[in-house]
């Protein structure tokens, strides 16, 4: 489960003598109760707690988990400043849900997104942002992620012609699926030699999904973060030349396209995740789609349409696609001032339509 390679990410970095640090609301349980980081004794007088990634083992390096006040700005300003002057230590701000991040938008404007070009201070703080469409309303379903990409400055019609395409961007934003994918993008911020800010579209439901698993060989010292995904069923499909679309997408929605795939039998339309969006993985997705050349190239989200990744990705595909000429098409819920609906049938119906159009 995605939980405990989170976990073993903090604890694999502890034993390896460097610091970790975790603040928000509710992080020593977890919002989803899924970390568990800090166990209380109810018998005890004294509320005696454990801590168990505080004992790996003996001379290990610090862990410090905190449960913070519901005042983001101040919050994620400390932390920020913190990862700034202790650029050798995983720092992490974890929101209660992704939206509440907007109370602290000044800091992400005025200093995660902006400090290096400003003033040329690389800063490596993460921010955990939960998201997800799993009918819970709009004030617990989206962490905003356009906005986050909006504050990029990767240009979308140009490759990279250069192997170090994060060091020339001002920040990470990724939309992880499996264990091994957030296991490694959480390890990397530390061992690289150089700093960017993560934001981190964290799972919220994927923390228990039966199909959201890694073996532990996928999160050994031989394997790496992908920033992109292709078919894993190929098995299963028609041979290339016969499929007749290719769906791309980013985070929990795959799962949706899997699931509908298989209940309804289909062999002619292959599967793509975008796990990093920024940078956009632009070979990548050239690659995995010149594998079928007949096939109809479209975005999947589950956002409503003027939310979400598409605004970022359609011209970062079309560049990453323009030998060919092919272009992507949207699906997904319409444009909608609200993030969410609140009422769960009317988003069952939702994600049942664009599942439908998807795959018609």
């Amino acid at each position: 489960a995605s939980f405990r390679s989170i976990m073993l990410a903090y604890g694999t970095l502890l034993s390896e003598n460097l610091h970790v640090r975790l603040s928000g609301q509710d992080v020593e349980r977890g919002t989803f109760s899924h970390r568990q980081a800090v166990l209380h004794d109810q018998k005890s007088d004294v509320d005696a707690t454990y801590t168990p990634l505080a004992n790996v083992k003996e001379g290990q390096a610090e862990l410090t988990i905190t449960n913070s006040n519901l005042s983001e700005a101040a919050v994620l300003g400390f932390e920020y400043g913190y990862g700034l002057e202790s650029p050798f230590q995983l720092v992490i701000w974890e929101a209660q849900f992704g939206d509440f991040a907007n109370g602290a938008q000044v800091i992400i404007d005025q200093f995660v997104s902006s400090a290096e070009q400003k003033w040329l201070r690389q800063n490596g703080l993460v921010m955990l942002l939960p998201h997800g469409y799993e009918g819970q309303g709009p004030e617990h379903s989206s962490a905003r992620l356009e906005r986050y990409l909006q504050l990029c400055d990767e240009e979308p019609d140009e490759i990279p012609d250069h192997d170090r395409p994060v060091q020339n961007t001002n920040m990470q934003v990724v939309n992880v699926t499996t264990p091994a994918q957030i296991f490694h993008v959480l390890r990397r911020q530390v061992h690289r030699e150089f700093r960017k800010p993560l934001i981190v579209m964290s799972p919220k439901s994927l923390l228990r999904h039966p199909r959201a698993k890694s073996s532990l060989s996928e999160m050994s010292e031989e394997s790496r973060f992908k920033p992109f995904i292709g078919e894993q069923f190929e098995d299963t499909l028609a041979e290339p030349s016969k499929v007749r679309k290719v769906l791309l997408c980013s985070g929990k929605v795959y799962y949706d396209l899997l699931k509908y795939r298989e209940e309804k039998h289909i062999d002619d339309i292959a599967l793509g995740r975008v796990e990093q969006i920024c940078p956009f993985p632009f070979m990548a997705v050239r690659e995995f789609a010149n594998k079928y050349p007949n096939a109809e190239i479209v975005w999947v989200q589950e956002e409503s349409r003027n939310s979400g990744a598409w605004f970022y990705t359609d011209p970062r595909i079309e560049t990453a696609l323009q030998d060919s000429g092919r272009r992507a098409r949207y699906v997904g819920r319409k444009s909608a001032a609200s993030p969410a609906t609140g009422n769960s049938l009317l988003h069952e119906l939702e994600l049942q339509q664009f599942l439908e159009a998807a795959f018609e």
